[in-house]
């Protein structure tokens, strides 16, 4: 896959874990942030992913300056780029439901005021793939059977890099802010089956897990590591691991 596109992908895919953490004091490394997420209880606590649009609001109190502060800056980053293809590249019609509108802060309508940022950053990483992809840039035929010319031009290969770079930039600043980018943590709790050290390895494509360096002497009912030096506990182990450590996942939120 085309390497801006999967950053994009991986921004939109994030997005709703980003802005639930700013809801949510900061914590430790443990537990994972994904496995404190899916156990959240309480029905009047609606997840982000059920809000539409997933956009920043106003926070009067955020829980995690950190995350606000990478939520900020990203917008910045992809709105910012998305206005840059679009003064270079966009040819739409006027009212082209695929135009990327610039804001315009003087404007007495708020709409027009926001212009396409409105819609948040999931609809801009979709605008900013488009361009990235060349859709939209070939010729197109009118019901009359006229043909017009394409509301999109081909990106120049200054603005693909461009692209690529602060698509980049912004991926790696939200996977820091959650702590998935790949990165291997010591835990300070020591294996319950074995008291071996427990680490914490997360990764940017895929969900964390957990290793015991105990190894074939632990006793531990997940299996053994390709080299067979570690225990393992893959995602869907990990609340084993948790309740057998006595820690109360629903802490971390």
């Amino acid at each position: 896959m085309n390497e801006t596109v999967r950053a994009l992908r991986t921004i939109r895919r994030q997005w709703a874990a980003l802005l639930l953490a700013i809801e949510t004091p900061p914590a430790d490394h443990w537990p994972p942030r994904q496995l404190a997420h899916t156990m959240r209880e309480g029905d009047d606590e609606q997840l982000v992913e059920d809000r539409a649009p997933l956009v920043l609001r106003e926070h009067p109190a955020p829980l995690n300056l950190a995350a606000l502060d990478t939520g900020q800056a990203v917008e910045r980053l992809i709105f910012d780029l998305a206005d840059t293809l679009a003064a270079v590249v966009q040819r739409t019609e006027p009212g082209d439901p695929r135009a990327w509108v610039c804001a315009a802060p003087g404007a007495p309508d708020a709409h027009l005021a926001a212009g396409s940022r409105r819609h948040g950053l999931h609809w801009a990483c979709v605008w900013v793939e488009g361009r990235v992809l060349d859709e939209d840039t070939a010729p197109e035929r009118e019901l009359d059977g006229a043909v017009s010319a394409p509301p999109f031009e081909v990106l120049p290969l200054h603005l693909l890099h461009e692209a690529r770079r602060t698509a980049r930039i912004a991926e790696a600043r939200v996977l820091r802010a959650l702590g998935l980018d790949r990165r291997e943590t010591p835990l300070p709790e020591p294996c319950p089956w074995c008291g071996g050290e427990l680490t914490l390895h997360s990764a940017p494509d895929g969900p964390p897990s957990i290793t015991c360096s105990g190894g074939r002497t632990c006793t531990a009912p997940v299996p053994l590591d390709n080299r067979e030096r570690a225990r393992v506990w893959d995602w869907d182990d990990l609340p084993e691991l948790i309740a057998a450590l006595g820690l109360d996942v629903m802490a971390a939120v």
